[in-house]
């Protein structure tokens, strides 16, 4: 029988690294799932594995501690890789943090941080696993990246310049390991419905108090928005089982349609036209808007203003009772929902 290809997903414990993990164990991968605390992530992904119908081979499924913010936690991980599987085929790197609030709002701190576990971290254990890869004479390099990756989003600027140094990485690199049958792609995800937002470790830097607040309360409705329309990661899987057959030199892919959408408004439009497509998506102020301290009204709020002008007061009376009503009605189930947390 031909032994099973090796493959390193990092950020194995949840999100798409777990889904992917669970996924390319069933494809019959030997998988080593990296993560920060095994003891904890590892029993977690077994019991999905049974779950999921797929016979127990603990030969293809170990687990390996590692912590991106930690040069030798890496160095540790990745002679333990080499020990146990050798030279992987695959490297996916998968692992990140979010954040979320202005450059003005985020410490230098977080910018380390994010660089570290997005992009100075992820090199280091490439570089680490990189000869064996080579002298093996194949295999792919896979960089999960973002939207934020593709263009800059206001709101997250130290998760989308670190998403954007991960790509800008991954083609430099591309066009020097390819003579060795080496191969990298950049994986763009859409919208999932992963923890990485509500995670314990994420910052969020946002003051809905102060001088950005006009602009965090809209993206802040708009995103959650969006996020209701978030797809399970288990489909981002279907990409990722895809791509790594792939034997391009390089490959950006869009793993969603949101994300594939993306990916050509990018290619199609200049650089201050896909800046008005997000500031109009995001809902923010046009230029100049936001001078000498003046809140610009949203579309709802404008439309509430004509509606005083338009209805007669009994009718505009009933509406603000039937809005109050419902504002406590929601703010009940919030709080309802975070004691039974």
């Amino acid at each position: 029988m031909t032994e099973a290809r090796a493959v390193v997903i990092t950020g194995a414990s949840r999100g798409l690294g777990f889904a992917s993990a669970v996924r390319l164990y069933r494809e019959g991968w030997r998988v080593v799932a990296a993560m920060r605390t095994p003891e904890r992530g590892m029993p977690l992904l077994r019991e999905a594995i049974r779950r999921g119908g797929a016979a127990e081979d603990p030969a293809r499924l170990v687990g390996v501690r590692l912590d991106l913010t930690d040069p030798a936690s890496i160095a540790a991980a990745a002679k333990e890789i080499e020990a146990v599987v050798g030279a992987p085929y695959a490297l996916v790197h998968n692992a990140g943090i979010s954040a979320a609030g202005t450059v003005e709002e985020a410490d230098v701190e977080l910018w380390q941080n994010m660089f570290e576990t997005h992009v100075i971290g992820p090199v280091a254990l490439t570089k680490a696993l990189l000869p064996g890869m080579r002298a093996a004479g194949e295999g792919r390099i896979v960089l999960v990246s973002s939207a934020g990756g593709v263009r800059g989003q206001p709101g997250i600027a130290p998760y989308s310049a670190a998403k954007g140094a991960l790509e800008r990485w991954g083609e430099s690199m591309a066009g020097e390991i390819a003579p060795f049958g080496l191969g990298v792609t950049v994986l763009v995800a859409g919208t999932y419905d992963t923890d990485i937002i509500t995670d314990a470790g994420t910052t969020d830097d946002r003051d809905f108090g102060g001088p950005y607040a006009r602009l965090h309360t809209t993206m802040n409705t708009r995103g959650r928005f969006a996020m209701s329309f978030a797809r399970p990661p288990e489909k981002f899987t279907d990409g990722l089982v895809r791509v790594l057959e792939d034997d391009r030199a390089f490959r950006r892919r869009g793993i969603g349609p949101d994300a594939s959408i993306l990916l050509a408004a990018n290619r199609i439009l200049p650089a201050s036209g896909m800046h008005q497509v997000s500031r109009i998506v995001m809902g923010i102020p046009r230029f100049g808007a936001m001078r000498d301290g003046v809140w610009p009204l949203t579309v709802a709020q404008r439309a509430m203003v004509l509606a005083t002008k338009v209805l007669p007061r009994p009718v505009m009376n009933r509406l603000a009772e039937i809005a109050t009503k419902r504002a406590a009605a929601r703010q009940a189930a919030q709080q309802e929902g975070t004691g039974n947390g």
